[in-house]
């Protein structure tokens, strides 16, 4: 039941949380058309919108959401979109705010995939994605160079950061286990009292935003920590998340592609820490070489969809899901059966991301300056910075070489270009895209565009 408007005590002009459902559908729809840009963006447009524009929520509320979303496997801006649709709403309110963030990116990175699927060997098409890739790479980079500025306050994190490169770079550490670690580390670190681990200061601005009235004046029933209702939201949602990957388990057996993506990505669900470009590298690691569903360069092919496209940057993986049933369809038509595979990736991904946030979200209200939880979120995201460097590096090898030899020995487990197979064009392409992004300050569309304009230039010309 929807709670009574509230006037906070002492303010008669603070605002009414009594928001209609239809205006937050408009909104949260809004939201998601203009989510593009990476986490980082979408995670821009939602303060914009909510915080400074619709004033539904505090900056001090929307960050510590924020840093329980960071905490969280998953993408965090849908996360995020979730969190406070079920503080204004309800379950509903979550339901909608998070369907709506990831529906246009499913629908936009379907269509891509069956085009790349059928087209992707034409020169037109081809010539695309070599500009796409070269753009990608150089944001990549800049995403590391983001991150790392706001995540690397000290020498611990610097050090934390350098750890988890070396161990995934040169020996292929899973990326769960570095995350593990690094919140582990900046738990303890915290609780010791470790003013590297402390949490950066935020503004205290009143409370006065539509949320933090109703917050403030009587805290809903839904907000409250209930061990009972945790245990039943939690009950729905793994059986909606896991009895279909039960069920493909039984019918089909363990080595049909439909299993294994279930199982595969439903693994994936559980550690996507960090965002889709720190997934990325365990991801590829995976599919590309253990499961062979695709090869390096359709993984940045994937990554480019995602960038063009509205949505969590995540949502490569259902191009991944794709191609992986595409290929390995069986009895079925080879589309039919890549957007099943495609769907069902998207399931499994996003279906744990309502039961993070529909089971987590009171007690992590009742949890707002734990010390504690913001060290790990610290420790984390500097380990996530090193992933992503790994992740660079890994890009940077499969888009500017043609020839890359992996090298196993002495517990090292790299790969090392040969330097003789450079691809001019495309380093070419990348030093563009990078001065464009650094040098100018250009966006993440503009860039995409003109190498992707660059590419087919190029093609044209046949110098690729």
């Amino acid at each position: 039941m929807q709670a009574a408007p509230v006037t906070a005590p002492g303010n008669a002009a603070a605002p009414s949380h009594d928001i209609a459902f239809s205006e937050a559908l408009r909104v949260w729809l809004r939201v998601a058309l203009l989510s593009f840009g990476g986490p980082a963006g979408q995670i821009a447009v939602m303060h914009r919108i909510l915080v400074e524009e619709k004033h539904w929520i505090s900056e001090n509320r929307f960050l510590h959401a924020l840093n329980y979303c960071m905490l969280l496997p998953g993408p965090e801006a849908q996360q995020l979109a979730t969190y406070i649709g079920w503080l204004l709403h309800r379950t509903r309110g979550g339901l909608v705010a998070g369907t709506l963030f990831v529906l246009p990116g499913i629908v936009a990175i379907m269509a891509l995939s069956v085009i790349y699927a059928l087209y992707g060997n034409v020169g037109l098409v081809a010539a695309l994605f070599f500009g796409l890739k070269a753009a990608v790479l150089a944001i990549v980079v800049e995403a590391v160079v983001r991150i790392g500025r706001r995540a690397l306050r000290n020498g611990v994190m610097v050090a934390l950061a350098a750890l988890a490169f070396v161990a995934i770079f040169f020996f292929d550490v899973n990326f769960p286990w570095i995350i593990v670690a690094a919140g582990l580390i900046g738990y303890v670190g915290a609780r010791l009292g470790r003013p590297e681990f402390a949490p950066a200061g935020n503004s205290n601005g009143a409370d006065t935003a539509v949320i933090d009235s109703m917050m403030g004046d009587a805290i809903p029933d839904h907000a409250r920590p209930d061990p009972r209702r945790t245990l039943r939201v939690a009950a729905v949602w793994l059986a909606l998340w896991l009895v279909p990957v039960a069920t493909l388990l039984l019918v089909l057996g363990t080595g049909s592609v439909f299993s294994q993506i279930a199982l595969f990505f439903s693994k994936m669900a559980t550690v996507t820490f960090g965002g889709a470009y720190a997934v990325l590298a365990y991801v590829a690691q995976q599919a590309v070489e253990h499961y062979h569903w695709l090869a390096p360069r359709e993984m940045l092919d994937g990554l480019g969809m995602a960038e063009t496209t509205p949505g969590p940057l995540i949502m490569v993986l259902q191009f991944v899901g794709f191609l992986a049933a595409y290929r390995d369809a069986g009895s079925l038509p080879p589309m039919l059966a890549g957007v099943l595979g495609g769907l069902l990736t998207t399931w499994v991904t996003f279906a744990p991301c309502f039961l993070w946030i529909f089971v987590g979200a009171p007690y992590v209200e009742k949890l707002r300056g734990n010390t504690a939880l913001a060290g790990a979120l610290a420790a984390i995201t500097a380990a996530v910075v090193g992933v992503i460097l790994n992740l660079s590096i890994w890009f940077a090898i499969h888009t500017v070489f043609r020839e890359v030899h992996p090298v196993h020995a002495y517990g090292f487990n790299v790969e090392i270009p040969n330097l003789a197979s450079v691809d001019v064009a495309a380093l070419a392409l990348a030093v563009f895209a990078a001065v464009a992004i650094f040098r100018f300050g250009l966006g993440t569309l503009p860039v995409l565009g003109s190498c992707c304009l660059a590419g087919i230039a190029l093609g044209a010309a046949g110098l690729i």
